[in-house]
């Protein structure tokens, strides 16, 4: 059961077949996620690109806050399915989904935007190409905000657009920025 925690959606409940092929973000992770962001941003009116959406979950929480444009992309059908019905339902008119493979398909898109989030399935074997591709593409301009969902096992410090990573239980967020002074 997908929860959303706050906005103009806050409390809607959204059930997401157990055959989609997803390990959604917890309620306790999400609303850190959100809290962090909530001191950095506004959410009104902002582009956001959600990978590896699966089930939506972080879409729709940045729709229900406001945002102007939600694009989610997930390589499943059925995920990207289940995505775009849910849009519809919560009348998300400025928001897009899109089946595509990532990180390859990342060239499909126009940035910048003002928050990117992407949680790979943890057993992905590409996040430092994934990183790589967002961080030195169009993707990100000076203000962005780039948050990488991952276990315990990545380790970007190296990167120069690295800002921090922060723990939720087993979930963690390691946030990207070319604004080093965030």
């Amino acid at each position: 059961m997908i929860r959303i925690i706050s906005g103009k959606w806050r409390g809607k409940k959204i059930q997401a077949p157990e055959s989609l092929p997803v390990r959604p973000t917890t309620d306790r992770a999400k609303e850190s996620l959100f809290n962090w962001l909530s001191f950095r941003i506004n959410f009104e009116g902002i582009k956001v690109l959600d990978l590896f959406a699966g089930t939506g979950n972080i879409s729709y929480e940045f729709i229900s806050r406001g945002a102007e444009k939600v694009y989610a992309v997930d390589a499943d059908a059925r995920c990207a399915d289940f995505v775009r019905k849910n849009f519809k339902l919560l009348k998300a008119e400025n928001s897009i989904v899109r089946k595509l493979n990532l990180p390859a398909g990342l060239t499909e898109f126009a940035g910048p935007f003002d928050i990117i989030f992407a949680d790979p399935p943890y057993n992905f074997e590409n996040y430092a190409g994934l990183i790589e591709s967002v961080t030195s593409g169009t993707l990100m301009g000076e203000t962005s905000i780039f948050i990488v969902e991952h276990d315990g096992s990545l380790k970007p410090e190296n990167n120069p657009y690295f800002m921090e990573t922060r723990k939720y239980g087993k979930v963690h967020f390691t946030y990207f920025t070319k604004n080093m002074e965030e």
